[in-house]
């Protein structure tokens, strides 16, 4: 055999050094895959022992060998803080897990929702009625706060059932003449004179279901629950 043959042969053998997968053992492999399979939602060790059909014992010493090969991930599930939850690492946490960007590494973020909450209000106090994306604009250009309009619109809706602040529509006149008619905005609750300004949307402004942007997440032991809702709890004037 000539040498470039040697060569070639040998070039064949060699392992794939670069694969991240490289080494594994069967049961990894199969741990691996499990956990893979279920995307951004990840996995519940005792999902991954009945699914792998693995002794326990090898189960969680596959988990550990994977996560300190940095193939998968330790993730935090707000519903359930007390249970192991794993995901392939190229996969990025969904909100049902992490409970959205209000928290962060799995507890609310209380500090930013003050500050937002804060700042918010303090724009609409002297824009005198603004709309979300208009809240929104501002605090983006200003670089006063890092947050989404999504953000801006949810803190809005909750500072509206905490009676912080009016939701109204826009008549196009007077303060409203920057304000297409029809829109919805916002103005700060204390000073508002009764029976001046447009009225607030319906009789659902002032019940927390009509208005809660989570109502799509609201189950009884979900991340949303009448059981945990403040807002819903003051509502029914219950002590809390």
């Amino acid at each position: 055999m000539s040498r470039s043959s040697e060569a070639a042969a040998m070039k064949r053998k060699r392992p794939n050094i670069d694969s991240p997968t490289q080494g594994l053992v069967d049961a990894e492999r199969l741990v691996l895959d499990v956990v893979r399979s279920k995307k951004n939602l990840g996995v519940w060790v005792a999902e991954v022992k009945k699914e792998a059909n693995l002794a326990p014992t090898i189960v969680d010493k596959s988990l550990t060998s994977l996560v300190k090969k940095k193939l998968i991930k330790q993730v935090v599930n707000i519903q359930n803080k007390g249970r192991k939850h794993y995901m392939a690492v190229e996969f990025e946490p969904s909100e049902d897990l992490t409970g959205g960007a209000w928290y962060s590494e799995g507890k609310l973020d209380k500090e930013f929702i003050t500050v937002l909450r804060d700042t918010c209000l303090k724009v609409i106090e002297m824009m005198k009625v603004a709309t979300a994306e208009g809240i929104h604009d501002f605090l983006k250009k200003r670089k006063v706060v890092e947050c989404t309009s999504q953000q801006v619109a949810e803190i809005l809706n909750s500072m509206v059932l905490d009676n912080a602040i009016i939701e109204v529509k826009s008549t196009g006149l007077g303060e409203y003449h920057s304000i297409a008619v029809g829109s919805v905005c916002y103005r700060s609750a204390s000073g508002v004179a009764l029976g001046t300004g447009p009225k607030t949307i319906g009789q659902m402004a002032s019940i927390p279901c009509g208005a809660c942007p989570r109502i799509s997440l609201c189950t009884p032991n979900g991340i949303v629950s009448p059981q945990t809702c403040v807002y819903y709890t003051k509502w029914l004037n219950f002590e809390f």
